[in-house]
C-alpha cells in the first residue's frame, strides 16, 4: 500500500526534480490476427489495436490528474511484424502496408509511438524476416509514429553477421530517405543484442512472444531526482553515495508501481513490469550527465566515467528490485547523446568521444543511443560499430543496442535537430579505418563459451 507520506514526497520530486512517468506502454499480441490475405491481416491488426488501446491515452491523462504525476507518453508495442506478416507478405512492399496500418491505428488512438515493426534474427533469417529488414527504410520514411527494431545477436546464439551487414545498409538507406529531416528515420530504428521482451521504451519496444495477449508496462524516469539527492552526498564516502542512489531509486520505482497498477485496473489489462530507467530529456536538470558530475566527474568522458556509471547503474537496479517484484525492461541508466544536454556539452567540448561512449555501454542499460555521425559514413563502418556493440552485449550477457544517425549532408562540427524528446545532437567523428573485409564475411560469430549452461 502506498502511504500518504510517500505521495507527499513524490509530489516534491515532481514539482522540483523533473520526476515523471516517461511512458505507459500497452503491449498487444497480434498472433490471432494472422491471415494469408494481406488485406484481412491488415484489417485484423487495425481492429485489434484500436479496440484494445481505445482508452489508453484517456487513462494516462486521468492517472496524471488523479495523482499529479506527469505521464509524458502513451505508447503501444506489438508482436514483431516479421513473425506476424510471414504468411501474407510476399515482398518488402507488402510489409510496408503493415507499417502503414500500424501508423494509422496508432494515430487513431492518439499514442505517441507504436513499436514492433521488428524482427528477431540473432541466429538466422527467414525469407519474410529478410524482406522486413529490406522494407524498413521505406516503412520509416512513409510513416510518422512507427518504430522499428532488429535483434541481431544474443549470448545464447552469437551474432548474426549477415544481419549486421544488412543493417548497416538499412540505416544508410533510411538516412537517405529522411534526409530532409536530418535523417530522423534512423532515430526510430534500433539494433539489439539480447533484446528484452518487455521493454516499454521506444524505439526498441516490441511485445515479446512469451507475453500474454495484452499487458501494461510502465517506464519511470527520474535523473533529476537522483541528482538532487546526491547533492547531500558531496564529500561523503562511497557507502553513503551508494545508499543515497539506492534509496532514491526505490522511491522512484514505487511511483511506477502505483501508476502501473492503476493503469492495469482502469484498462482491465494485466500489469507486466516497471522499467526503472534514468532516461534523460533535453531539459536542464533532467540529465544522467549531471548525475555523473554530482558523483565527482568534471564531465562525462573524464577518467573514472565508466566506473561511476557502473556504480550508478548497479545501485539503481538494487533500489528498484526492492520496490517492486516485477522490475524489468531495461532498468538502469540511459546515455543517449541527443536527449541529454550534459552529454551534448561534453561532446561539443571534445571531452566525450564515440570510443568512450562504447566503453560506457559495457556497464549501462542500453548502448550507443541517439548518436549523430557524418552522413558520408559508409555502411560497412556502421556495421562495424554495430558488431562491436553486439559483442559487448553477447560477452557480458546484457542488453546492448545501437541507434546511430548518419545525418546526410552534414559532417563533424554541424548539428542535427530532431525536436521534442529527441532533442538535438552535434555530429560526432567516426573512425574511418576500413573494416569491409571483416563485415563482408558471411555467417555468424559463435556464442561465447560461458553461454553453455544447460
Amino acid at each position: 500500500m502506498i502511504s500518504r507520506r510517500e505521495i507527499q514526497e513524490t509530489n516534491r520530486m515532481i514539482e522540483k526534480m523533473n520526476l515523471d512517468v516517461r511512458t505507459i506502454t500497452l503491449g498487444i499480441s497480434l498472433f490471432d490476427c494472422i491471415d494469408s490475405d494481406l488485406k484481412v491481416l491488415s484489417d485484423n491488426i487495425y481492429h485489434k489495436i484500436t479496440c484494445l488501446a481505445s482508452r489508453l491515452v484517456e487513462v494516462g491523462d486521468e492517472i496524471a490528474k488523479e495523482y499529479g504525476i506527469p505521464v509524458v507518453n502513451k505508447r503501444i508495442s506489438v508482436t514483431p511484424i516479421g513473425l506476424i506478416g510471414a504468411s501474407a507478405c510476399k515482398s518488402p512492399e507488402d510489409f510496408v502496408v503493415l507499417a502503414k496500418t500500424l501508423d494509422r491505428a496508432a494515430k487513431a488512438v492518439g499514442v505517441n509511438f507504436i513499436g514492433g515493426y521488428s524482427a528477431l534474427v540473432s541466429k538466422g533469417m527467414t525469407k519474410s524476416e529478410e524482406m522486413l529488414l529490406q522494407s524498413i527504410p521505406l516503412a520509416l520514411s512513409e510513416t510518422d509514429v512507427v518504430c522499428s527494431s532488429v535483434n541481431v545477436g544474443s549470448t545464447k546464439t552469437g551474432i548474426n553477421m549477415d544481419a549486421v551487414r544488412m543493417m548497416g545498409r538499412v540505416i544508410k538507406e533510411t538516412a537517405e530517405r529522411t534526409k530532409e529531416q536530418d535523417s530522423i528515420g534512423c532515430a526510430k530504428l534500433v539494433v539489439f543484442c539480447n533484446a528484452p521482451d518487455d521493454n516499454p521504451f521506444m524505439a526498441g519496444a516490441f511485445h515479446g512472444v512469451t507475453e500474454a495477449d495484452s499487458i501494461i508496462n510502465v517506464g519511470v524516469s527520474g535523473p533529476g531526482v537522483v541528482k538532487k539527492a546526491l547533492e547531500q552526498a558531496e564529500g561523503r564516502d562511497f557507502e553513503f553515495l551508494c545508499e543515497t542512489i539506492k534509496k532514491t531509486a526505490f522511491k522512484i520505482t514505487r511511483v511506477g508501481q502505483l501508476v502501473a497498477k492503476r493503469a492495469s485496473e482502469m484498462l482491465g489489462v494485466p500489469f507486466g513490469i516497471v522499467d526503472l530507467s534514468l532516461a534523460p530529456t533535453p531539459a536542464v536538470g533532467d540529465s544522467v550527465a549531471e548525475i555523473l558530475q554530482e558523483i565527482g566527474l568534471e564531465c562525462p568522458g573524464a577518467p573514472g566515467t565508466t566506473a561511476a556509471l557502473a556504480l550508478l547503474n548497479d545501485q539503481v537496479k538494487k533500489g528498484g528490485i526492492m520496490a517492486s517484484s516485477y522490475v524489468g525492461g531495461l532498468s538502469g541508466a540511459f546515455i543517449p547523446v541527443s536527449e541529454d544536454h550534459g552529454m551534448i556539452e561534453a561532446v561539443e567540448a571534445g571531452k566525450l568521444t564515440l570510443e568512450k561512449l562504447e566503453a560506457m555501454t559495457s556497464v549501462c542499460s542500453v548502448g550507443l543511443d541517439m548518436i549523430a555521425i557524418p552522413g558520408d559514413t559508409s555502411a560497412a563502418t556502421i556495421s562495424g560499430i554495430i558488431a562491436d556493440e553486439m559483442a559487448i552485449g553477447m560477452i557480458n550477457q546484457k542488453t546492448t543496442a545501437v541507434r546511430l544517425i548518419p545525418v546526410i549532408g552534414k559532417g563533424v562540427g554541424d548539428q542535427a535537430e530532431f525536436g521534442g524528446l529527441l532533442g538535438y545532437a552535434p555530429i560526432m567523428p567516426v573512425n574511418t579505418a576500413n573494416c569491409e573485409a571483416f563485415i563482408n564475411r558471411e555467417g555468424r560469430i559463435p556464442s561465447p563459451v560461458h553461454s553453455f549452461k544447460n
